[in-house]
């Protein structure tokens, strides 16, 4: 397999501002350009070039099921051949993008995206080569590695985010999809996350291992939708995920944890209904932090660059409902609520760029992909 990085034939995208200056909100400390627009973005990543350092070549998943290939520095872009049939509608769709760790050796990526199967829709991951170089950029070899067990009704709550850990597991959020009790049931994986190796099996040392095959790939429980999985400069995994009302939150996700939901929640469940608040000793782990109103928050990165020197080690979470980007200061394992600037639009997807600067999806049709760089 041959690698390259100056893919062939990239075509323009539609005549979107590309290269233009997109609005930042007035007394952000950083200036916001339009790099490229797409239409419904969910996710995107920095390919790796050698020793690992990001390259200005990106990958951006389309809800209805297109991957594509981004020269960022050009906003051009190409179509990535063998991309697997989704269950576009609702939720679903194609989810995350996401580079192996020894992606410039092995070619691998991961994608994640809703299937429909006996007994409804649930979410899946799958491990391809992506081929650069000879002809249209291809995925070959694709093979599903994860499934949501059980697949249910509805179109809603998928979860579906993965980030590889400094221990080069594989880790992926799980949705209770809307079905409340299966996050608390650990013979399902919804409302969990998950560990596995790289090709999906078990790891020995996860909390539940050899207790069956689905309880087996549980880390974590008692989570509702989670959208956002990172891990800090010290390794540790942190999740955010969209509560019930009044109650989205950020948790360092913990070895054999949970969180509580649908039996404890700072919020409440939509139309009223009380939901017990964490308290301690109550056998559950509360969220290092908790928005009401809520935010709606639909993605998380942990910004390790220096081009924003002070922000180093920082969270940032992109908010849909908020139409924001919230920075959440991380210290240890405590964190702080900081920033919480307006970005007039919904903002699906955070990613740390190459040289430092943020980058931002938005959601929908023709969302904007914005490049924020000090100003």
């Amino acid at each position: 397999m041959k690698i390259a990085f100056a893919a062939a034939s990239f075509i323009a995208l539609a005549a979107c501002d590309s290269g233009g200056t997109a609005a930042a909100p007035a007394g952000a400390p950083f200036q916001s350009q339009t790099v490229a627009t797409f239409d419904e973005p969910w996710a995107m990543i920095f390919l790796p070039g050698r020793d690992k350092a990001a390259t200005d070549m990106a990958l951006v998943t389309l809800k209805a099921g297109k991957l594509m290939l981004v020269n960022t520095q050009t906003g051009t872009s190409q179509e990535v051949g063998g991309t697997p049939k989704v269950a576009y509608g609702g939720q679903g769709g194609l989810g995350d993008v996401i580079a192996h760790p020894d992606f410039v050796n092995n070619g691998f990526v991961y994608l994640s995206w809703a299937e429909e199967g006996e007994g409804g829709f649930g979410a899946v991951v799958g491990r391809a080569k992506l081929v650069m170089g000879e002809g249209a950029p291809r995925l070959e070899g694709l093979q599903i590695i994860w499934k949501q067990s059980p697949k249910v009704s509805g179109r809603g709550h998928f979860g579906h985010r993965m980030a590889f850990g400094p221990d080069g597991m594989l880790y992926i959020s799980s949705g209770e999809r809307q079905k409340f009790d299966p996050a608390q049931d650990m013979n399902a994986n919804l409302g969990k996350v998950l560990r596995l190796t790289d090709s999906g099996m078990i790891p020995s040392d996860n909390p539940f291992y050899d207790q069956g095959a689905v309880k087996s790939q549980i880390w974590s429980s008692g989570h509702r939708n989670p959208l956002g999985l990172a891990f800090d400069a010290e390794g540790k995994p942190w999740n955010i995920e969209m509560g019930p009302q009044g109650g989205d939150e950020l948790n360092l996700v913990v070895k054999a944890a949970n969180y509580g939901y649908p039996v404890k929640s700072n919020g409440s469940h939509y139309g009223g209904k009380d939901i017990p608040d964490h308290a301690a000793g109550d056998g559950f782990l509360a969220p290092k932090v908790w928005w009401n109103p809520s935010i709606s928050p639909g993605s998380l990165m942990i910004y390790q660059g220096d081009l924003f020197p002070k922000w180093k080690g920082d969270a940032f979470v992109g908010a849909l409902g908020g139409e924001a980007l919230v920075r959440v200061d991380l210290n240890g394992e405590t964190a702080t609520k900081a920033d919480q600037w307006p970005m007039g639009g919904r903002i699906r997807e955070v990613e740390q760029g190459p040289d430092g600067a943020i980058w931002l999806l938005e959601d929908g049709d023709g969302a904007r992909m914005m490049k924020l760089t000090p100003r």
